[in-house]
């Protein structure tokens, strides 16, 4: 590709597409590159309640995702669906490789986010997608009338574990610690809920089953007690949703941006250690990770691009 854009957004999560909108209304001739669906983690929320301005009697990601998506459209941002395999950073014109295409900026953008880490226990790979799951809005639905485990104790976990009620017939929240760590406000919902159990001081040390997911062993780690859950023998399997937090999806700018802990390093204004690259939402060091803060993230970098370019 021989175009030179003014900058090239890395990510369509709400960092990303927030800094689409932005920079299309400042008239910069801007491409989004998402390899996926837009939206990041939030396409996979099923319910949103803390984002100003939302639609207040319920919003889902997808359905927040689908109005950024289409504002950033609005102000003429340009989109590619592809996987980007390496960068050169340190140029004045900044160049990202695909399989396929290489694509050229001015500025960049990256706005990768981040993923969901693994459970940890042995066995873990062998069942993703045949009973271990880390999106309970992409795979509830398998699990009617089951019964489902969910790993953590923080706001995801618990919100995701009341959108479960929803399908399952019980829900039980498996936390390393006595208490959750999730907003008390969220908690107050989970516990009057009476489709959820706990299971405290415990980590899940092991899964097992056939062709699908029926057997675990869970630790206390208090006692060093092991107990093995198996399912019901009408049922033959059961779930388990692991939400324990996330690792950044930085391994592409290893070596080449500073990395805090896996996250890039950026200064208040979305900076990185080299000119002309910005980072924002969720890949970077932050105290907050949370949409509003990702939208705030995208908004300032992209007006730090124009000021770059104009300079």
């Amino acid at each position: 590709m021989d175009k030179v854009y003014d900058v090239i957004i890395l990510g369509a999560g709400p960092a990303g597409l927030a800094a689409g909108l932005y920079a299309g209304r400042s008239r910069l001739s801007t491409l989004i590159i998402e390899k996926g669906k837009d939206g990041g983690q939030i396409a996979i929320t099923d319910e949103i309640e803390n984002y100003p301005g939302q639609m207040v009697e319920g919003e889902s990601g997808p359905s927040l995702i689908a109005r950024m998506t289409e504002q950033a459209q609005k102000f003429g941002a340009e989109r590619a669906t592809d996987t980007i395999t390496s960068v050169e950073l340190d140029g004045e014109v900044k160049v990202l490789k695909s399989a396929k295409n290489e694509y050229r900026a001015k500025a960049v953008i990256v706005a990768t986010g981040a993923f969901p880490k693994p459970i940890g226990c042995e066995n873990e790979a062998k069942f993703i997608g045949k009973g271990v799951s880390f999106c309970a809005t992409c795979d509830a639905a398998f699990f009617e009338d089951f019964e489902v485990f969910v790993v953590g104790g923080g706001d995801s976990a618990v919100e995701e574990a009341m959108y479960l009620t929803k399908f399952a017939r019980k829900v039980t929240i498996i936390h390393r610690r006595d208490e959750l760590r999730a907003a008390k406000s969220i908690q107050e919902k989970a516990f009057a809920n009476p489709k959820i159990a706990f299971l405290w001081d415990s980590v899940v040390q092991s899964v097992d089953g056939d062709e699908l997911l029926s057997k675990m062993v869970v630790k206390n780690v208090k006692t060093g007690e092991l107990t093995t859950i198996e399912a019901d023998p009408d049922d033959g399997l059961f779930g388990v949703f692991g939400f324990i937090g996330y690792n950044p999806n930085s391994k592409l700018f290893d070596g080449i941006l500073t990395l805090e802990n896996g996250y890039i390093k950026t200064d208040e204004n979305m900076h990185t250690n080299l000119p002309g690259v910005f980072a924002a939402g969720d890949i970077r060091v932050k105290s907050l990770r949370q949409v509003v803060t990702a939208a705030a993230d995208g908004a300032i970098a992209a007006m730090q691009v124009e000021k770059f370019i104009n300079e």
